[in-house]
């Protein structure tokens, strides 16, 4: 198996693998735009061949306070304080708030952040395709003699989406460190389409004279208003911790056909309504929804942009890994739940280093996954 690992700006003539387009695509965007696409990023951004596989790779140094994407420390401890203030947890939450404070002291101890991601596509929920983790081990081998001392990691891993790599890298020793609940579906048809929920949505958008359009080409001004509506929807509603997609990164998504786009546009043309989805294998999930936040209620922009991807799924015949939060809605509406994980190679780190994130991951399992189980979270 032929492994390369290299700047995607310098890269020999030789290096991109034939039938990967659209992740070539992506990964040169990203890398002439800088990682800066997404406002809240920092890292070095690199791509991995491994045969014909093409994945592009994340490297962290450290860093505080950005985007979960690259960092754990804000997935795990910046984001759960903030999840502490809008949902409710009862009397837990003077513990778990005590509980985060002890994990940041954990964390940082152990240096999570110094870190490289494989497969890194700087989303929410990263979905792996093909990838069978047959080659998890070379991999890991290549990135640990590059960069010693760093964690490697693959977000977004659950024996649901992936079957075979979650089993691969249980298999291979990587710690699998829980770090969500998803809400998922397996036929649309069946465990979506027959719930009265989807159909008051879709009575929902016929009432709501709204024009529902694939974006085959964006027109002036549509990439600056998904970046606000998603904005408002998932920065200014609920944390500055989640991707800051900016109005270039929707531009080079679009054109490199990485998110398909659905839009609900009103009589002027303005979007009001968005899902943008991403695909790869069998499985579609949608890391860009947003809708205009200073409308009505009443309006149920969400309840539209929640019924633009469920039917995009149904229409394409995909399962649906419809991501974390809104529980109760997404219940409603046929999902059900599975613990998500990302996977950590501690193999090269100082023994203490390794230790640590043995007993953070054992604080996950006993603790924080029985309370998301217990309160739906």
């Amino acid at each position: 198996m032929s492994l390369l690992l290299f700047d995607p700006l310098q890269a020999p003539a030789d290096a991109w693998p034939e039938g990967r387009e659209m992740e070539r695509r992506y990964i040169e965007a990203v890398a002439h735009a800088g990682p800066g696409l997404v406002a809240n990023v920092r890292t070095r951004w690199m791509a991995l061949r491994s045969g014909g596989r093409l994945y592009p790779v994340t490297v962290n140094d450290g860093e505080y306070g950005d985007s979960y994407v690259c960092l754990p420390h804000s997935g795990y401890v910046l984001y759960g304080r903030r999840e502490l203030d809008l949902v409710d947890v009862g009397r837990l939450r003077p513990w778990l708030r005590a509980g985060l404070g002890m994990l940041d002291v954990l964390l940082r101890a152990a240096r999570v952040n110094r870190i490289v991601h494989v497969d890194n596509w700087l989303l929410s929920t990263n979905l792996h395709g093909d990838w069978n983790g047959s080659d998890a081990r070379a991999i890991r081998e290549l990135l640990q003699e590059r960069y010693p001392g760093h964690l490697i990691a693959v977000r977004s891993v659950d024996p649901w989406s992936s079957p075979q790599l979650d089993a691969a890298l249980r298999a291979d020793g990587w710690l699998m460190l829980p770090s969500r609940q998803l809400w998922v579906l397996d036929s649309l048809p069946r465990q979506w389409r027959p719930r009265r929920a989807a159909r008051h949505d879709r009575r929902l958008l016929t009432d709501s004279g709204l024009a529902v359009e694939d974006l085959r080409q964006l027109q002036p001004g549509d990439a600056e208003r998904i970046a606000t509506l998603y904005r408002m929807l998932y920065v200014d509603k609920y944390s500055g911790l989640n991707p800051v997609f900016t109005p270039a990164w929707i531009t080079c998504t679009q054109r490199s056909g990485v998110i398909r786009y659905r839009v609900a546009r009103d009589s002027g043309g303005t979007i009001q309504s968005v899902a943008g989805s991403l695909v790869r294998g069998d499985v579609l999930t949608p890391p860009v929804v947003g809708y205009d936040t200073s409308r009505p209620r009443e309006d149920g922009l969400y309840r539209i942009a929640s019924y633009l991807f469920c039917e995009q799924a149904e229409a394409l015949g995909l399962r649906l890994n419809a991501s974390a939060g809104a529980a109760d809605f997404k219940r409603t509406r046929g999902a059900r739940p599975v613990i998500e994980c990302s996977a950590v190679w501690a193999g090269g780190v100082a023994p203490w280093r390794r230790w640590l994130l043995r007993v953070f991951g054992m604080l996950l399992w006993r603790v924080v996954v029985p309370v998301m189980r217990r309160r739906q979270l």
